[in-house]
């Protein structure tokens, strides 16, 4: 029997796009709640009108980060409703719910269903190696948005890590599911379009690198978390760790090669991985907004 799904859309500095999405989800879920994080007195869904008229807006006038916003969120549905997760620019295609919820329904071990994100421009996977996988592939991690939770494995395994602030927020909470023994699951036959912000493909002929762009404060979220799950869970899950270090990496270089100004960034990358293996936090790191 099919829970309801309630959709949880994290919001900051919202624009149309976030109508859309909430468009989309209200379609399919039960109830949508907005968690708008942008700081008070700023514009934000406040400016949307057909938001408010579609969804639960929960505006705590600071910026609680992607795990609080996830938790403040789910903490307002209902008990025994699943969760379908989404940022304010992934719109739901039609049937999606429908498709990922069928995978909770046929197998109770299953405690989180996933689309594949979708490059729209390119007409491919944004994880190439997706184009690979079964079917129905059973994964380590999968991202936020579009991901649907079952509500008792949230309950289970407990609420969102609000010390990640952004980063690895899904990682850690599919590492968790999967170690508290439910399946996490992605459907390759179940597309989500979703952008990776400011992306970019960079170099010369065939010798092109991904260069993500992200603001200078995010690079020190995604070193020090991945550094604090690769520490955490290098016995259990070590492929994933490799990998997850592989890309880490990978962001340092494509950091180094096209992203100035390159001495300040990279000094923000290990400082991350400082905090990361020794446990501690940088509060400068946690803005606003954007730097």
């Amino acid at each position: 029997m099919t829970a309801p799904v309630a959709a949880v859309v994290t919001a900051f500095r919202p624009d149309e796009r976030a109508t859309a999405v909430v468009r989309s989800a209200a379609a399919q879920c039960a109830t949508v709640v907005v968690v708008d994080n942008t700081p008070e007195g700023e514009p934000g869904t406040d400016a949307l009108p057909e938001v408010a008229a579609l969804a639960t807006v929960l505006r705590p006038g600071r910026n609680l980060g992607l795990a609080g916003a996830l938790n403040a969120g789910a903490a307002s549905v209902p008990p025994g409703t699943d969760l379908l997760l989404l940022d304010q620019d992934s719109a739901v295609p039609d049937g999606l719910v429908a498709a990922l919820a069928a995978h909770l329904d046929d197998d109770p071990r299953t405690g989180v269903a996933a689309p594949v994100p979708w490059d729209v421009d390119a007409d491919r996977p944004l994880d190439p190696r997706a184009a690979h996988r079964p079917p129905l592939a059973d994964l380590p991690v999968v991202i936020t948005s579009g991901m649907l939770v079952r509500r008792a494995a949230l309950d289970a395994v407990g609420p969102f890590r609000e010390d990640f602030f952004v980063d690895c927020v899904d990682q850690d909470f599919c590492l968790r599911v999967r170690h508290a023994g439910w399946r996490v699951v992605q459907d390759a036959r179940v597309r989500l379009p979703h952008s990776l912000g400011e992306t970019r493909w960079r170099g010369i002929g065939p010798l092109r690198l991904r260069s993500t762009s992200h603001a200078t404060w995010r690079l020190y979220w995604t070193a020090r978390n991945g550094t604090v799950l690769a520490r955490e869970h290098l016995r259990r899950e070590p492929a994933w760790v490799i990998v997850s270090a592989a890309l880490q990496c990978y962001v340092a270089l494509t950091v180094l090669l096209f992203e100035p100004p390159r001495a300040q960034r990279l000094a923000t990358l290990l400082r991350g991985l400082r905090d990361g293996w020794t446990g501690r936090t940088d509060p400068r790191m946690r803005p606003g907004g954007p730097a």
